[in-house]
């Protein structure tokens, strides 16, 4: 099995850190080296021209005849073997080694078939050295340290204008577009910006005309619907005084689906813009979804014979909006009897409400994304508008439900309705026809 890395690695701050950790780390590394390298040359530079300069004198006072100056001699006792062979084949030379348990510089060169060699203690440019090592590792753990912190805060304060951003663009998605970011950089077209003002600039820009863009939709949306109603029920009224016969009948039923469509096009208008009333209060689920079946489904398009079978598994005490929520109802078995096929099947499970037919089941695209307006399958044979479903979302937002769309795995649409559930002490009823219940 493969390991993958904690969810915190995959952060900017975190990446950026161990970006300038590993960064500081080899300058630091490759700084430190190229001092070390430059001091220690010099350090035995000067050692070695130091035991060079005693091992000459030496050379001159045995040529003399006179003493040997101090720490010089012939075949001294610790002198390095290949120095020795170096100094016995008739050439000079200089070796560090260890000699009584403290560095040596020794200098060798020949004399008489022997080696005449000069010792220089190089303890004080070993520590040098060492005492140069330990200050550029403190250094560089120093300004490791203060360059992370910096850097840090920098990034941090980058991914805290990203995750606003974000955040906004979220909210944008969900329906907010009042949502902004509002960055203090973009409100100066003259400052400069950096890259994060660019993008939020941009996803407000975005929100601005897409809200400019939905409100005209919205309102173009209302007032063709509203202008559509008075010329409609002046042909309502005309469509009634024609005699009987079956063009009359056409002609009220597409008056009445005309009718139905501008009543649907209204209440999404209003569903949008919020300016909906919603009036919750206490009822029985069991009852209620009951009578919505037994009662013709608004606007679905479904035979006079059509039976929407109900099961009861538990009665539950919810919160709601007993008209809406009927809306809501009625609309799934609409659309199950219009686009399904039977049996249709509404079930009640404690405050979770299901509607399933047993056709082909929901289009991919509406499992996936939520009904689309105006947007039907080829397969129904262009009945519906796209009305139904959209305005069953909207009314199940607009009274705290939870509205959601599956295909079963044996086939058939499923509509999942989930409403706030109230405990039986809590309960009062309200409004007519709560009062009983049938199984």
């Amino acid at each position: 099995m493969r390991l993958r890395p904690p969810a915190w690695t995959a952060r900017l701050t975190w990446k950026a850190a161990a970006f300038i950790t590993v960064m500081c780390c080899a300058l630091a590394a490759l700084l430190g080296a190229l001092v070390h390298v430059s001091v220690t040359h010099q350090t035995l530079h000067q050692a070695r021209e130091k035991a060079l300069t005693r091992l000459a004198e030496a050379t001159r006072a045995y040529e003399a005849g006179d003493p040997l100056p101090p720490d010089t001699g012939i075949d001294p006792d610790g002198l390095p073997a290949s120095l020795r062979e170096l100094a016995l084949s008739g050439r000079r030379g200089t070796l560090v080694s260890e000699h009584d348990g403290r560095p040596t510089m020794w200098a060798a060169a020949p004399a008489d078939r022997r080696a005449m060699a000069a010792e220089i203690d190089y303890s004080q440019g070993v520590g040098t050295i060492m005492g140069l090592d330990r200050a550029i590792v403190g250094s560089s753990l120093l300004a490791i340290s203060a360059t992370l912190l910096v850097g840090v805060f920098a990034v941090t304060r980058v991914t805290r204008r990203l995750h606003q951003t974000a955040g906004v663009a979220r909210r944008i998605s969900a329906g907010d577009l009042d949502a902004r970011v509002n960055d203090p950089r973009t409100k100066t077209p003259s400052r400069p910006q950096d890259e994060v003002a660019t993008v939020a600039g941009a996803l407000d820009a975005m929100a601005s005309t897409l809200q400019r863009k939905l409100q005209s939709e919205q309102r173009f949306t209302a007032d063709v619907a509203h202008e559509l109603r008075t010329p409609l029920t002046g042909l309502h009224a005309a469509a009634e005084l024609l005699p009987p016969g079956r063009p009359t009948q056409l002609v009220q039923d597409r008056v009445r689906a005309m009718r139905l469509l501008t009543e649907d096009l209204l209440e999404i208008s209003r569903l949008e813009t919020g300016s909906e009333q919603i009036s919750p209060d206490t009822h029985r689920i069991g009852p209620l979804a009951e009578r919505v079946a037994r009662g013709p489904a608004r606007g679905s398009g479904a035979p006079a014979e059509a039976a929407t079978e109900v099961r009861i598994v538990r009665d539950a005490y919810v919160e709601t909006d007993r008209r809406r929520l009927e809306r809501v109802l009625g609309n799934l078995i609409g659309n199950a009897h219009q686009h399904g096929a039977e049996p249709v099947v509404l079930t009640v499970d404690g405050p979770v409400v299901t509607v399933r037919d047993h056709g082909e089941g929901f289009p991919a695209y509406l499992v996936e994304h939520g009904p689309q307006r105006f947007r039907t399958e080829p397969r129904s044979g262009g009945k519906g508008h796209g009305l139904g479903l959209t305005i069953a979302v909207g009314q199940a937002e607009a009274i705290g439900a939870e509205l959601t769309f599956a295909n079963a795995p044996d086939g058939g649409a499923v509509a999942t309705l989930e409403l706030p559930e109230v405990r039986p002490d809590e309960a009062t009823e309200g409004g007519p026809g709560d009062s009983t219940h049938t199984e």
